[in-house]
């Protein structure tokens, strides 16, 4: 029998430790690189990282039923700091993978209304899915080719989905309370 809640279960849970290793980086910056003007569909590490952030609030809103819809957007530069940014990023990482954990065939399959505020998208939930991973996978690569023009290596972003990637993603999970079989539902 196939889970269906599978593959987005570790995709969510592969998101939270990206979002990590990303953010453990931008403790290492040095004054000034986290607001610096780069070369990015944003203008900087600082712009891109609350750009996924409020992104992030507006589908895992419209995923749990709710209606904030273009309110998350309201300040699209939310956090000025890194860490702060980083502790609300950690919280909506956290609210979906627990929405992730509850899915299943039937869930997955429900059309949820995004409200987009001139007019209400109606999609299924796994599409909608699919969609904010893409999203937030494409902003991640910008943060990591901008870090190559910093004073901080890029870390590593793509090895926590199977099982061989076991020993990458160790100090990803144990930094955000997570176990090896979290991972390898």
């Amino acid at each position: 029998m196939s889970d269906s809640g599978r593959v987005f279960r570790k995709l969510a849970l592969n998101n939270a430790m990206a979002n990590w290793r990303l953010h453990a980086a931008m403790a290492k910056l040095q004054p000034g690189e986290f607001e610096a003007p780069r070369t990015g569909f944003f203008p900087s590490l600082k712009a891109t990282l609350n750009h996924i952030l409020v992104i992030d609030w507006f589908y895992v809103d419209a995923l749990e039923g709710g209606t904030l819809g273009p309110k998350a957007w309201e300040n699209e530069v939310p956090f000025d700091d890194p860490a702060t940014l980083y502790g609300a990023q950690r919280d909506i990482d956290r609210r979906l993978i627990d929405l992730c954990n509850t899915l299943g065939p039937v869930g997955l399959a429900q059309v949820i209304a995004v409200d987009r505020g001139s007019r209400v998208q109606h999609d299924r939930r796994d599409d909608v899915l699919s969609h904010l991973f893409q999203h937030q996978t494409h902003h991640r690569g910008q943060v990591h080719a901008m870090l190559a023009g910093t004073s901080v290596k890029p870390p590593q972003l793509d090895e926590f989905i199977v099982g061989d990637d076991a020993d990458n993603r160790l100090d990803a999970l144990k930094a955000l309370g997570l176990s090896e079989d979290d991972v390898m539902l």
